[in-house]
């Protein structure tokens, strides 16, 4: 039996490193993308390494369209959907009233309603095998709203508040639904971004360091599993930032991101 992955935002980034290690793992790899030149590379460097699947043009934001490409991969995975990776996103930096209303709202359809498209079209694959996983790539910035990116931050705590309800909802259906919260890494997405956490922080992640953590949270180690872990922060960073507004009165939560965010 071969399992199947399809990863939207697929030709670049943490997508394009996401796809080629599940490739190497004997994964059937779905990768879609609006880039369709870098997507072909794409396909040859998964052939290159071993790898099977199928590449397509896909823009999250047409529900046709997802409906469409998913009902192929699933056909062509031999009838399997078992990982779905929301990854595809936007990431728009700088003072909310500077950033023109278009480009938020452009954000807001992409990390929004693009997972929203794939969560609800790709249920019936998911449902129909066993042991199905979803994976929404969220953000260290669903911890708490981030000055200088609140628009991105908004849009991933919808992703984190939608992981969580449909993590209880679709447990009777055997399949499981978590995200990554990833701090800032080292893409295109982020290249030219310059904030005050960016100055604390570093942009210190690559694209394979969340792909490995993907990888490892689709397939948990025993107490990870036990524990039904939702949410998988990505670095050394992020697992402290959350651990610390997990356990932290939310006063000190608010005065370390805004020491962070140099406001």
């Amino acid at each position: 039996m071969t399992r199947s992955v399809f990863i939207t935002g697929g030709a670049t980034g943490i997508g394009r490193a996401t796809a080629l290690l599940f490739a190497r793992q004997g994964y059937f790899v779905g990768a879609y993308d609006i880039d369709e030149a870098r997507l072909d590379i794409l396909n040859g460097d998964i052939k290159a390494v071993g790898g099977r699947g199928v590449v397509g043009h896909l823009d999250v934001t047409d529900a046709d369209e997802v409906s469409q490409r998913l009902g192929e991969f699933h056909a062509a995975a031999g009838g399997r959907l078992d990982v779905l990776i929301n990854n595809a996103g936007l990431l728009n930096a700088g003072r909310f009233e500077d950033i023109p209303l278009d480009v938020h709202r452009r954000e807001i359809e992409v990390n929004v309603k693009g997972v929203v498209n794939g969560l609800h079209r790709a249920f019936p694959f998911l449902k129909s095998t066993p042991g199905a996983v979803v994976v929404n790539l969220a953000s260290a910035s669903a911890i708490y709203g981030q000055a200088e990116l609140a628009n991105y931050s908004a849009t991933k705590f919808f992703v984190r508040a939608i992981t969580e309800a449909l993590n209880l909802e679709w447990g009777r259906h055997g399949i499981r639904v978590i995200d990554m919260w990833p701090l800032y890494v080292n893409t295109a997405m982020t290249r030219g971004v310059k904030t005050g956490t960016t100055d604390s922080l570093g942009i210190r992640l690559t694209a394979e360091d969340i792909a490995e953590n993907i990888l490892a949270a689709v397939d948990p180690a025993l107490p990870r599993k036990a524990l039904r872990q939702v949410h998988f922060p990505v670095g050394v960073q992020a697992k402290a930032l959350a651990a610390g507004a997990r356990f932290s009165p939310a006063w000190l939560t608010r005065l370390v991101n805004k020491r962070l965010a140099h406001q």
